[in-house]
């Protein structure tokens, strides 16, 4: 059998501008124009700052150095963190800027453009029926926000993203908890939320089983739903490795992603960075939607093959046996029409995982934001157990995390989830009971909000008018709100569109690499790192730090219950707090005189027993989705117009980090700025159009028009458009389970350009 077959055409047609491979020259080009810039020596002592990088959770940086992993492993920046740093860099908002900029003004500014108004550097504040920011003393700041945070703790709220640190993160739960709050919202929640709910309840863990040194043990890598190349830049080295060694990369994406099919990496100047790195052995492009069906085929096709793992499966999984029946029963025919993949290449990647000694299976976004998310990890883990390939080193489940420290934020008991054993140290520190309300993830805090039941929200960096589907009810529902108070480094759209209705607070905070104390965080693997103290590099600025100011309110609100809080303004009192509450963390205590970074104990699973009341792996069945398109829709279609429906993804370009964008175009996949559609080329002709043609689409919220169609390599019914700017277009349709949207699956109307919708 051929192990390795290609997909046909149209799914490799690539735009005229695109270049052959990801990363490469261009990343060097970037490194230099900004290295040998007037910035260049404030970069280059950033990157070598003794702290995390600011940007993937891939992680790198920390005690061991800027450029280094936790293997030791040095050359391990990539483009992602210049932009990020470069970013962070900026001189500041000039001070006059906001009395000649109204709130109309600034309401008309892109992701890029808010993001380029510079650092800010002094608190300020938009008050009811004002249409201008104003500077605002501290007192005033103390003054509205203890009013705000007395109200009924049902009534408040917080919201964070993982720009922070731990002790940020742990401080901002204990506050709210201490209040009788459970309404802890994350940035998390609006993406690997449906991972932490699937694994939880296969495995007992919340997070990735796989460490950088296990992976390093694989000998295949299944990669579903990420754009690693461009999102997460430094686990491209780990994987062509892996290929220089031997073993083989199947990448699972609707779009062909020329990153994932070739990559030139700079840590490899002579092997990698001009010719480029072969990476994905097979690449798959389901339907959107659609991966339960993909991995029941290639369950299906394990199977068939003789590849199950039987005595695996009976000593060490529960419900094993109902997977398999229900794999069995499904014909390859409704498989196949499913999920729009062959059962030639279903049976190929079947292959490889069953002849391969090691498996490590990662995914990202493209896996869960679909109302499915959580079927979609189950099925994933299901084949990982299926084939055996779990439970070892060099094998295992890894979600692959976007934020630095978003992982962290949960893992210091910032979501509605809240582990036992964190609940009962928390009632052991405040002496009473936690068995508060069930408490607001991101999409229900949106809708508490716009019904009027949340008055004080605090924010704790991310962006959330900006990260929300339908920007116009995020924008409703964030202006029923009474007090808003935002703490960021820089500017973003969300907080001139996020306007509360009475107070609208921005505090500037310190960065990661300026705090005046130690911190730390945690990537998505697991591993702990240090961050030394650092300055910042603007003048006379008036700036805080996250913990300086989370610990005042608290004292404020809270005198010196359940802790003294101007105490843990060291930040070592809260790294002892975090020792004696959060499982695995207890090396944190020692963490300032050690600087010993470490592996959080009892999560990377190296043998086949597991958290689960039984000690074994809980395998769960996963119905197939009804995808068909189109489908019912919840807005009317001008069906006299020339038009197509079709299952649009919403995506990031390859110079942006949630939210934040760097550059308006993306040169990888030829799409010259953000207002463009990826369309396959047999769908766009289907409809008489062109590339370069301007269409409308059209949602179930808004339609945005003269956007712009360029051909790609995106399967045939699918199609993609840059997030946050397609959010205002479409309602959050989400996974019930835990609240995720589902951003990569969005119906809808594309109308040629001969009509336009009436």
């Amino acid at each position: 059998m051929d192990t390795n077959p290609q997909p046909q055409p149209p799914f490799h047609e690539t735009n005229e501008n695109t270049p052959e491979i990801g990363g490469g020259l261009p990343v060097i080009e970037y490194w230099a124009k900004h290295t040998l810039s007037p910035e260049g020596p404030h970069l280059w002592k950033t990157l070598f700052h003794k702290s995390a990088c600011l940007s993937c959770s891939w992680g790198t940086g920390g005690q061991k150095g800027g450029f280094t992993n936790e293997a030791g492993e040095k050359l391990q920046r990539c483009m992602k963190s210049v932009e990020a740093i470069s970013a962070e860099i900026q001189p500041p908002v000039p001070v006059h800027f906001f009395d000649s900029h109204t709130i109309t003004d600034l309401q008309q500014l892109s992701s890029m453009e808010a993001d380029r108004l510079g650092r800010l550097s002094f608190p300020v504040i938009r008050r009811s029926g004002s249409d201008h920011y104003e500077r605002i003393s501290w007192e005033e700041i103390y003054a509205i926000a203890t009013d705000a945070f007395k109200k009924p703790p049902e009534r408040v709220a917080s919201y964070s993203s993982g720009r922070g640190s731990n002790e940020a993160a742990f401080l901002l739960q204990l506050l709210l908890r201490t209040l009788g709050s459970n309404n802890l919202a994350d940035c998390s929640d609006l993406c690997h939320a449906p991972s932490t709910t699937a694994l939880k309840e296969m495995f007992g863990t919340n997070t990735s089983i796989v460490s950088l040194e296990s992976l390093k043990q694989a000998d295949c890598v299944v990669l579903a739903g990420s754009n690693s190349a461009y999102n997460h830049p430094r686990l491209m080295n780990e994987l062509i490795k892996l290929r220089d060694k031997g073993g083989k990369v199947i990448v699972i994406n609707p779009v062909m992603e020329i990153g994932l099919v070739k990559f030139g990496s700079p840590a490899f100047p002579i092997k990698s960075l001009i010719p480029g790195s072969d990476i994905a052995s097979l690449y798959l492009q389901p339907i959107p939607g659609s991966d339960v069906a993909l991995f029941v085929g290639i369950q299906k096709a394990l199977i068939e093959q003789g590849f199950v793992q039987y005595d695996f499966l009976q000593a060490y999984t529960q419900g094993w046996e109902a997977v398999l029946e229900q794999v069995r029963s499904l014909s390859w025919e409704t498989i196949t029409t499913t999920c729009g993949v062959s059962k030639v290449e279903i049976a190929a990647a079947a292959t490889i995982i069953g002849t391969s000694k090691a498996v490590v299976f990662g995914w990202a976004m493209g896996i869960t934001q679909h109302t499915n998310g959580v079927d979609n990890v189950y099925s994933i883990a299901n084949t990982a157990l299926i084939s055996g390939q779990i439970g070892r080193m060099g094998a295992g489940v890894m979600p692959v995390r976007g934020h630095s420290n978003v992982q962290g934020f949960g893992s210091m008991g910032v979501t509605v989830k809240l582990k036992e054993e964190i609940k009962q140290a928390l009632e052991q520190l405040l002496g009473r009971s936690l068995n508060l309300p069930k408490g607001y993830h991101t999409r229900d805090l949106i809708e508490a909000a716009q019904a009027g039941k949340v008055d004080s929200l605090i924010c704790v960096g991310g962006n959330i008018y900006g990260a929300n589907p339908d920007s116009a009810q995020a924008k409703r529902a964030l202006g029923n709100i009474d007090t808003i108070i935002y703490l960021a480094t820089k500017p973003n759209i969300g907080h001139f569109n996020g306007l509360a209705k009475t107070n609208t607070i921005i505090i500037p905070v310190l960065n990661r690499f300026e705090n005046p104390h130690k911190t730390t965080v945690e990537s998505g693997n697991n591993f702990v790192r240090l961050n030394d103290e650092g300055k910042t590099h603007l003048k006379n600025a008036d700036l805080i730090s996250e913990v300086e100011f989370l610990t005042e309110l608290a004292h404020r609100l809270l005198g010196d219950y359940p802790v003294e809080w101007r105490k843990l303004q060291d930040t070592r009192y809260v790294r002892q707090l975090i020792a004696t509450t959060i499982p695995g963390y207890e090396k944190i205590a020692t963490i300032d005189d050690t600087k010993e970074e470490f592996i959080i104990s009892g999560r990377i699973v190296t043998e086949p027993h597991f958290k689960t009341p039984s000690g074994k792996a809980k395998m769960l069945t996963t119905p197939l989705p009804n995808l068909a398109l189109p489908q019912p829709l919840d807005f009317d279609i001008d069906e006299s117009a020339n038009s197509l429906v079709l299952a649009l993804m919403t995506g990031r370009s390859y110079s942006q980090h949630n939210t934040v964008v760097y550059k308006i175009d993306d040169q990888y996949r030829g799409m010259p700025h953000r207002h463009c559609i990826l369309m396959n080329r047999t769908d766009a002709q289907k409809i008489g159009l062109a590339q370069h043609d301007l269409v409308t689409v059209q949602g179930d919220a808004d339609k945005l028009e003269n956007i712009e169609v360029i051909y790609g390599a995106v399967r045939e019914g699918a199609a993609l458009m840059f997030y946050p700017e397609v959010n205002v277009i479409f309602k959050a349709r989400t996974e019930t389970r835990c609240g995720t949207p589902a951003y990569k699956r969005v119906p809808v109307v594309v109308y040629g350009k001969q009509r336009s919708p009436h």
